[in-house]
């Protein structure tokens, strides 16, 4: 059996509240040569909020998420009995994917909202000139995911809009992937995945512009955590009880195919998945789901055509590019639309450009 169809459904531990990075050295107590795996900007930020100091070797990864960087850093920690990965997705992503190659518990501690990495016992891995590689799925969950609001508040906005972005995109891919499937074939935790991610869809409709405008304002509110916790957590929740039938479809196959357009290198993972929700939902017959949805793009500021986008290559061979990608073999398009092709994929990419171009909100 596959681990990507294992039901997983969390960490061992989790905590969410103000000041949680108090509980890190209690949290620590059983081992005894853990590794910190961090990017330079992240470390500073958790220094800021951790109480008092801690002693543990740190390593600083070179921001590819690459089997490559995961294996130099196996190297330096071979003697690690846990590595504590802070920073975002793809610190995330390098600390899991180095403790399975050296067999250790890890322990999360994002410092950005980017992602539902921080929740997921899966690495996505990219080559070391940045353009994606694979999903690689472990055999370790988390033994401990600490999200501290204090941190996260004062955390980068655009990660968080990232985030938001990728959380969107967990009902419309896990709808799509099961909508074939009678309901009742379905087992319970697959049930249970799809009703994790209609939570989070409900949650991010009626919060985001409150938990954005309180993030602005520097203010912990429910609000805040009821979107923070829907990014990082519950919507980790959706693949980790649905297994494949709540992971990546069409949204993350644009994803991946967008890294192969340079001048989208420096867009988030998560504002990339938004815009590929929506060629998802024109490319299995929701057009009208689009449409809905264009006012809550346009007003939390998320891609909705090329333009806003920032793609600077020819259009046209920016289309051939993207459909020829996201319909390959070994993309997870098909998941959403059965044998689709590259000519579905650039028809869906032209009607999302023709609905922007109609649409008349803000």
């Amino acid at each position: 059996m596959r681990l990507s169809q294992v039901v997983r459904s969390g960490p061992g531990q989790y905590i969410c509240e103000e000041g949680a990075l108090r509980y890190l050295p209690e949290k620590l107590t059983p081992f005894h040569r853990p590794y910190i795996i961090t990017g330079k900007h992240a470390y500073a930020a958790f220094q800021r909020f951790l109480p008092g100091k801690l002693d543990i070797p740190v390593l600083f990864y070179d921001e590819t998420a690459s089997h490559e960087d995961m294996r130099r850093l196996s190297e330096l920690a071979r003697d690690a009995d846990v590595i504590i990965g802070i920073g975002g997705g793809r610190a995330l992503d390098t600390a899991k994917g180095t403790a399975e190659l050296l067999n250790v518990e890890n322990i999360i501690i994002p410092t950005v909202m980017g992602t539902c990495s921080a929740y997921t016992p899966l690495s996505a891995v990219y080559h070391p000139d940045h353009t994606f590689k694979q999903v690689d799925y472990y055999h370790r969950a988390a033994y401990l995911v600490l999200l501290d609001l204090s941190l996260l508040i004062a955390s980068p906005r655009a990660y968080f809009v990232g985030g938001i972005g990728d959380t969107l995109a967990k009902w419309y891919e896990a709808e799509a992937i099961t909508r074939k499937y009678a309901r009742d074939s379905l087992s319970l935790f697959v049930t249970m995945g799809l009703a994790a991610a209609k939570t989070t869809l409900d949650t991010l409709l009626a919060d985001t512009p409150a938990a954005l405008a309180d993030m602005d304002a520097g203010n912990i509110t429910p609000a805040f955590q009821r979107v923070s916790e829907a990014v990082v957590a519950v919507a980790g929740m959706v693949g980790g009880c649905g297994g494949e039938y709540g992971r990546m479809a069409g949204a993350h196959a644009i994803h991946n195919a967008l890294s192969y357009l340079p001048e989208t290198h420096g867009i988030l993972h998560g504002v990339k998945v938004a815009y590929g929700i929506l060629v998802q939902l024109v490319a299995t017959g929701d057009a009208d789901e689009v449409k809905k949805l264009m006012p809550f793009y346009k007003k939390n500021g998320f891609p909705y055509n090329f333009a806003t986008l920032g793609i600077t290559t020819d259009h046209e061979t920016a289309i051939a590019t993207l459909s020829e990608f996201a319909a390959g073999g070994q993309e997870t398009f098909v998941l959403a639309v059965d044998a689709v092709s590259p000519a579905h994929i650039a028809a869906a990419i032209r009607q999302v450009e023709d609905i922007a171009r109609q649409d008349r909100t803000l």
